[in-house]
């Protein structure tokens, strides 16, 4: 029996993460970003912020839409 019979390529993917920001475990291919398109097959090329949280924060760091004038005198 051989090492390579024992390993199967699952040993060797992660399917899932740990998010950073709020600590849920998801699944890697469908709840995260992909950072580096060239990479799709590796890990390492998801980012470690999920999909929820990463809207959250680009949604909180945007100006809001409402413009102040001047009032009408």
């Amino acid at each position: 029996m051989s090492i390579d019979d024992e390993i199967e390529l699952e040993h060797l993917l992660f399917f899932d993460r740990k998010c950073r920001v709020c600590g849920e475990v998801k699944s890697l291919m469908d709840d995260f970003y992909l950072t580096r398109k060239d990479r799709k097959t590796l890990a390492s090329s998801y980012s470690y912020e999920c999909k929820e949280c990463t809207v959250k924060r680009v949604s909180r760091g945007r100006k809001s839409t409402l413009r102040w004038e001047y009032p009408d005198w």
